[in-house]
């Protein structure tokens, strides 16, 4: 088994000169990315949808913007990232429709060895990351690997998720923990509410 392909089945694997290669091409692309004025919307989309195994075309990102490969992201429609998003996409990142990211939120797929002799051998590994639809992640989340977080659910600014979150729950903290879940009551919340709430 080639490299690139343990590194997508989750093993142990090396970066070898195929696995540098499709790094630089990542790298390349995500530079590219990051020098468009605002206004290159189409050259934008023309990027990502190459660089993306799905969604890229319709995705909207806020540069700068970061990944490994991109061959392992997939986004659903509407796919919104703020500022400073990076994905290290040594393993399959799949994202839902309607999703949006704050400002520096980081999925990391990627690992290494706990043990030292292991780790000095450059060996790495990676497991997936799977958002579901209509979830919102805050500001400064970051999302470890092997982690699925469930439709509807919002994951707090600056939490670190550690664990898998269930549907339609909001979840704070580090590391993250389910805090209450989102209710009909959640539905009347408005922007003249929130005002009001902040007043008291």
């Amino acid at each position: 088994m080639k490299e690139l392909e343990k590194m997508v089945s989750g093993a142990l694997y090396f970066v070898d000169e195929e696995v540098r290669k499709s790094i630089d091409k990542a790298k390349m692309a995500c530079y590219k990315y990051n020098q468009l004025p605002p206004n290159a919307k189409e050259e934008k989309s023309e990027i990502l949808a190459h660089l993306f195994a799905k969604g890229g075309r319709g995705a909207s990102i806020e540069a700068p913007f970061h990944c490994d490969h991109g061959t392992n992201i997939h986004v659903g429609e509407n796919f919104f990232a703020n500022y400073n998003c990076v994905m290290l996409d040594v393993a399959q990142i799949t994202i839902g429709k309607n999703v949006l990211f704050g400002p520096n939120v980081s999925l990391y797929t990627a690992g290494h060895p706990l043990c030292a002799t292991e780790r000095c051998t450059t060996l790495e590994f990676g497991y997936p990351i799977t958002i579901g639809d209509n979830c919102w992640l805050g500001g400064n989340v970051v999302i470890l690997p092997n982690i699925t977080i469930g439709e509807n659910s919002v994951i707090a600014a600056g939490s670190i998720v550690t664990k898998n979150i269930p549907s339609n729950v909001i979840a704070a903290g580090n590391p993250a923990k389910i805090m209450r879940s989102i209710t009909r009551e959640d539905a009347m919340f408005t922007s003249e509410h929130y005002a009001q709430t902040q007043k008291k």
